[in-house]
Order: structure tokens, then sequence, then C-alpha cells
């Protein structure tokens, strides 16, 4: 009774109701090995910051149960020297990638998209897509209609031909000058014909107009619907209101004498012509653990049910056979640098997650799903060991080598512990 009472007290995360002292012995033992997985993390986080010289991050590692340890260091901005906070709001850019797609696998059960057809259909706009061929003499692009109709699977899987200008000079080329957050900046010809090859880009941005589409709804209302109020994501959405402005992390650029503030919008940016399935969320460290844990647990979450188990293991299957993936090619040195989390190894793409065929360095098992967001975002899922971590910075270049090295750091705490 007294021992009960202490953890009510303490708040210990051990509950109450578990009163056969074996069962609580070993529950207790689990506290204790919890909190001093949470030291753990706090030092490495705190340390790999200074000695890569960074400004903050919020770090978190969890398991199909819950949250296990998190981490708050450094500062969130540098020009207040206000203190990173385990609540703050970060851009988290490319990982709104996975959310996406979990919006469209919704549609994909409910019957009302479909992996194979042609996604004109749905989008008018990739109906009839050009293929590039080369450039004229003056510059313009030399066009030959695509041989092959784009799918929802080629859009999933980036195996589209549509690429990102920042990664492609052929692209931005083709594109010309287009405004940030128009429908322009997603349109451009095919790079390749569908399915013929990899290239990270703008795919997903039309899987959320797709998503539009076919349940009526903005896209973030669809998510808020479907799946972020489902999961308790309360912080997460395409804009920060403005009571929680005081919440955002600045972003930084990285130059000769440091990280600066930059003025800069990745995916929110005013008057955009749509909601970037691509890039465009806000959220939390807490709030994206909520996301990967519904995944670890197949696609259900304290009750909640997001996607069939099935989907869920769908999703998290190879679908280019043996294309090269993963690797992501910078030819705007501010922005990213090249991107390749497993040079060694022959990684595989699923519906909407890199997939490692192979045990990483760092600790996670074969079979783990990743990927990152722009501003040095980075998170895995790892169903083989059951484990899920995530760190979030909010910085360019994407690929910083320093970032790179806070996360291995909090990766290898989190399988050591």
């Amino acid at each position: 009774d007294h021992i009960i009472e202490y953890v009510k007290r303490t708040n210990w995360p051990v509950s109450p109701l578990v009163m056969k002292k074996n069962i609580l012995r070993v529950d207790l033992r689990a506290s204790v090995a919890m909190r001093s997985c949470m030291t753990d993390l706090q030092k490495t986080l705190e340390d790999a910051l200074e000695e890569n010289a960074l400004a903050g991050a919020v770090a978190m590692i969890g398991d199909r149960d819950g949250l296990l340890a998190s981490a708050a260091a450094g500062v969130s901005d540098p020009a207040t020297g206000r203190t990173m906070a385990l609540d703050d709001i970060f851009s988290v850019a490319s990982m709104t990638k996975a959310i996406t797609s979990v919006a469209a696998m919704q549609l994909v059960e409910r019957g009302l998209l479909a992996l194979d057809e042609p996604i004109g259909a749905v989008l008018p706009e990739l109906a009839h897509p050009d293929l590039l061929e080369g450039f004229n003499e003056d510059g313009s692009a030399r066009l030959s209609p695509a041989k092959t109709p784009i799918t929802l699977r080629h859009l999933l899987t980036h195996t589209s031909g549509l690429g990102y200008s920042f990664t492609s000079e052929k692209m931005a080329k083709a594109q010309g000058k287009v405004a940030p957050g128009s429908i322009a900046s997603i349109s451009s010809p095919l790079l390749f014909e569908p399915g013929s090859d990899w290239l990270y880009g703008v795919s997903t941005d039309w899987v959320g107009r797709a998503v539009e589409s076919v349940s009526g709804q903005t896209l973030g209302d669809y998510m808020e619907e479907h799946i972020l109020a489902p999961l308790s994501m309360h912080d997460t959405g395409f804009s920060v209101p403005p009571e929680k402005v005081g919440r955002r992390v600045s972003l930084l650029s990285r130059t000769e004498g440091g990280l600066v503030p930059i003025s800069f919008e990745i995916g929110g940016v005013d008057g955009a012509e749509f909601q970037s399935g691509g890039g465009g969320l806000y959220s939390t460290a807490a709030d994206y653990m909520q996301f990967m844990r519904m995944i670890l647990n197949q696609g259900t979450l304290d009750g909640a049910r997001i996607l069939d188990a099935e989907t869920v293991a769908t999703m998290s299957r190879n679908h280019v056979g043996s294309m090269k993936v993963g690797r992501m090619e910078s030819v705007v040195p501010f922005l990213a640098e090249t991107f390749d989390p497993f040079p060694d190894m022959d990684t595989q793409w699923g519906l909407g997650f890199l997939i490692n065929p192979e045990k990483g360095p760092a600790g996670r098992a074969a079979g783990s799903l990743s990927w990152a967001g722009l501003a040095n975002c980075y998170y895995w899922i790892d169903p083989a060991s059951g484990v899920t971590g995530l760190v979030l910075m909010q910085f360019f270049p994407f690929g910083d080598k320093s970032a790179m090295k806070v996360l291995d750091a909090v990766e290898t705490a989190a399988y050591q512990s």
C-alpha cells in the first residue's frame, strides 16, 4: 500500500491498479529502467548538441505501449535564448509524407482510391503527362507524351517521374521560375516513364490532392477528422495558431560564421494554392510519436483504429523491386546536402517509407521504416524490435553531417538502453 501510494504521489509510469506484489515489482523495475533511459537520453542529446555546435533539438523514444524517454536540449530561438521545450512546434516538412500516405491508404481501404488505376481519373492534371526528352537550343523543353499512365502506387513510391527542383537541374530548368506554394511549383514534365525509376520529389503533394479530390475535404480537414484528432495530435496542422506561435522553433541556416536565423517557410507559405501533403505540416515530437506508435501497433492506438493491420503490412513492404532508392541528390547546397542514410545498403521503398533491408549501424533492425524532414527532422519505426524514435531540429542544410551525428547518438542510446 505504501508503494502504491508513492507511485500515485510521484506520478511514476506504473498503474496503481496493478496490485499483485510480483507484478508490481516487475513494473517498478521497468519504471526505474525507464527513468534511467530518460536520463541517458537527456545527457546523450545535450552532449551531441554541444559536440556538434548545434542550437537545439527534441528527441523521443517509444515502444508499442508508450513513451520510453524524451529530452529537450539547447535553445529554440538563439536570438532570445529561449530554452528548447518538449512541446515546441517544428516544421516537420517531409515527415508530412507518411501522414499523407496513411490518408490515401485509408481511402484505398474505403474503395475511393485504387493503387494501380490511372490517377488521371482523380487528378485530371496528371491524366496526360509529358516526358522530358531534352532541351532545344533556345532552352525550351523538348517533350513527348508519356506512354505509361501515372498511378497512386507510382506517387506513393516516388516512381512517377516527378522530382524536386532542388534535387534535379533538369526539372528546375523545365519548370522555370515558379511561385512557392503554387500548383506550378509541383508541376513539370516527367523525367522518366512512370514505374521505370525512382526520384524523390513532389509526388506526395499530388497524393494529398488526390485525397482532397475523392474526400471532398481539404487535406488538413481530412487529416484532422481521420488521423490527427483520433490520435490526439492536437498540435499538428498546416498552420500554427496565433496562441501557439510562441512555441514555434526558429529556423536557422548554416553559414561560415555558424547558424543564423532565416526567414523561410517550407510548406505553409502565405497565399499557397494547396496544402502540401509532401511537406506542409507543423507538429511536435509528442504528436508525431503518437503517429509512429500507431504504425508500430499495426494501425491502432489507444482504441483508435486508423488503418487495417494488413494495410500497414502492405505499406511496410518493398514496392520498387531492385531500384536504387533513398539517395537524394542536391543542386541547392544552401537547402540540402546530398543525402543517403544507408550508403552501403540497397535500401527499398514502401508506400510512404524508406526501408532498410539489413540491420542499421546504429541499431535499428532490418525492415525498419524511416524518413526525414528538410530542416533536419528524422524518425524511424522498428517493428521487429518494437522501438520507434525521432529527433527534431530546425536548420538548413538538410542532411547536415552534424545533424546526422545527433541522430546516430540518439538511435544508439535507444538500443543500448
